[in-house]
């Protein structure tokens, strides 16, 4: 499909009218795909004459700011990239514009969206942001190294088998890490996940009481298992490493094995910016046989703040930027295998993406199978599968990742980690009211 700006111009025109000289101020994140948007988005304003001011932060400056700025009502961005935690709690809260434009337009086609990724930013069958990507997690991992370590990826593994392949790849003398996974501190970094692995071992953040659980053997058991592997099998300085961090490791032939988004399956398989890009196998996130995997579900979205005097504008930036003709556009510029991944329907059913991208399948597998309504072993009264979607969350998951990359760090033990996240969470819940 050949994208002609004479036919998007004229359809982003009829959405504004005559919108030029206006300017939007985007706030976006610093992964890979924002950053292509960025360099694609002269398009946008060739054809509506809308100038954009670009804010390209890391995603724990990027929540930081943004969050402050909607709470504040600051007015200093017309969109925010925000996710799958945020969009329903701020649309409640009166914080962001409903996108009923972009729901009303056929072209743009909101029933082709994702129903899980839809249904995660919407309120009431209300969407309040646009999925710019979707993603679940997955391993990524060198067959050439699981090869040589006399070992074979199942296509769903469990948790022992993902240790005994990590030590089994990790060759010290040549720079080889058996496994990378995220240490950095923050609710979204090292606590995204580490949810998504303790949900695996049958802890939870909270029983139906709100009570928490760090003081249980589920959380022992998944920090301790963390920290032995990351210990035996890791990168040094792990618990400085976030998303974009270990994607550079693995890229540089440094990594055996990554357990993170599948939104990196493209980053990782794309000769011009990977060593390894032909030697890149996939497999579902592991398991312990208790009936859930350690992988979440989010998407990275576009969201109107309630402060913008520019929302006409920024929802036609948004359709621009979300729409199936921005897939196509990222297609005849970089190759199917690089349009944003999980968001549309009608992606999976595209057989040129479905040759170009080895992964899509996993991809989409692992998406179906988050469940942020049952998310652990046992019952809770929470949503949400790599965080609990309260508004309190942000600060008690930074909290509480800050004391799990100190124990990374060797700052601390395991169990005084444990300890002081137990002992914070009671306060901070009891604080807040849900602990009478």
């Amino acid at each position: 499909m050949k994208l002609t700006p004479l036919f998007v111009g004229a359809t982003l025109l009829a959405l504004t009218g005559s919108a030029s000289a206006q300017t939007l101020t985007i706030a976006t994140v610093n992964n890979g795909d924002m950053i292509r948007m960025q360099g694609l988005s002269s398009q946008f304003t060739e054809e509506t004459g809308i100038a954009l001011n670009w804010v390209v932060l890391e995603e724990n400056t990027l929540r930081q700011n943004v969050t402050t700025d909607i709470a504040t009502n600051g007015g200093q961005y017309d969109i925010m990239t925000i996710g799958t935690y945020e969009a329903p709690i701020w649309a409640k809260q009166g914080w962001l514009k409903p996108l009923d434009a972009l729901s009303a337009d056929a072209d743009y086609d909101v029933d082709d969206l994702l129903p899980a990724i839809r249904g995660g930013l919407s309120v009431d069958g209300t969407l309040y942001a646009a999925p710019f990507y979707g993603e679940s997690s997955f391993i990524m991992y060198r067959t050439d190294l699981m090869e040589k370590a006399g070992l074979e990826m199942p296509e769903a593994p469990t948790w022992e088998f993902i240790g005994e392949a990590a030590r089994a790849m990790t060759d010290r003398d040549n720079d080889i890490n058996g496994i990378c996974l995220r240490g950095k501190a923050g609710w979204g970094e090292n606590m995204a996940f580490l949810t998504a692995m303790s949900n695996s071992f049958g802890a939870r953040w909270f029983d139906e009481n709100w009570q928490p659980q760090f003081d249980q053997p589920e959380w022992k058991n998944t920090l301790d298992t963390y920290l032995s592997l990351m210990a035996d099998a890791g990168p040094s300085g792990a618990s400085s490493n976030g998303f974009n961090e270990n994607l550079t490791l693995f890229q540089q032939g440094k990594c055996g094995m990554w357990i993170d988004a599948t939104v990196a399956a493209s980053f990782v398989t794309n000769p011009e910016d990977s060593t390894v890009a032909d030697k890149v196998g996939f497999a579902q996130a592991p398991d312990n046989g208790l009936g859930k995997r350690g992988n979440w579900l989010w998407a990275w979205s576009l969201a109107i703040p309630a402060s913008s005097q520019n929302a006409e504008a920024a929802e036609t930036f948004i359709n621009w930027a979300t729409s199936k003709d921005y897939l196509a556009l990222v297609a005849e510029n970089e190759g199917w295998a690089n349009v944003p991944p999980g968001t549309r329907t009608s992606l999976y059913e595209n057989p040129d993406y479905q040759a170009a991208a080895p992964f899509a399948a996993m991809t989409l597998a692992s998406i179906d199978s988050a469940d942020p309504n049952a998310p652990t072993v046992e019952p809770v009264p929470y949503v949400g599968v790599q965080f609990v979607a309260i508004p309190e969350f942000a600060g008690i998951g930074t909290n509480v990742g800050q004391l799990f990359s100190a124990a990374l760090a060797g700052q601390m033990s395991a169990d005084d980690a444990l300890a002081q996240a137990q002992e914070a969470t009671l306060r901070d819940m009891t604080r807040a009211g849900y602990i009478k």
